[in-house]
């Protein structure tokens, strides 16, 4: 089984949005006994909270299944459980490397480098729509990047 942590900075937008989109394209593949998904913060800002609405919407307006859920923690003993540890933006890369002591056995990449090719340190970000408000966008962005991982993956 090949388990992927999704992250971001509070776990309520980005991350979430796609742990959510790529449980949804691996269910529809038949790989939901191969592949296992999850997500989570590289802050405590978020924790213990919900998805965040806007994300909540999007999903609900592309028939993403969204259920309730808590917010959570990157931790240290994560790496020696997860395969693949994506993150969304330089800091999520930053902030990922420091909490996992280092990635030795390269397991931290960017989202969008599967689709824009490159690696964790020159791929293109998914924007955080807790700012830009874009949560459309965001959503396209994060589509692209799972449509290319699981590509890869396969």
């Amino acid at each position: 089984m090949i388990k992927i942590m999704f992250v971001c900075h509070g776990n309520i937008c980005r991350s979430t949005m796609a742990e959510f989109v790529m449980r949804d394209m691996v269910a529809r593949a038949g790989l939901g006994d191969r592949i296992a998904i999850a997500s989570c913060a590289t802050t405590n800002d978020e924790i213990g909270n919900d998805t965040h609405p806007g994300t909540q919407r999007v999903l609900d307006a592309h028939g993403i299944a969204h259920p309730r859920r808590a917010a959570v923690k990157l931790r240290t003993a994560d790496y020696a459980e997860y395969d693949l540890f994506i993150g969304m933006d330089d800091e999520n890369i930053r902030d990922m490397r420091r909490i996992l002591k280092g990635d030795p056995q390269g397991k931290v990449h960017k989202l969008l480098e599967y689709s824009d090719g490159g690696d964790a340190d020159s791929a293109n970000s998914v924007a955080d729509p807790w700012f830009t408000g874009d949560f459309e966008t965001t959503y396209e962005d994060v589509v692209r990047g799972c449509e290319a991982l699981l590509a890869y993956m396969r």
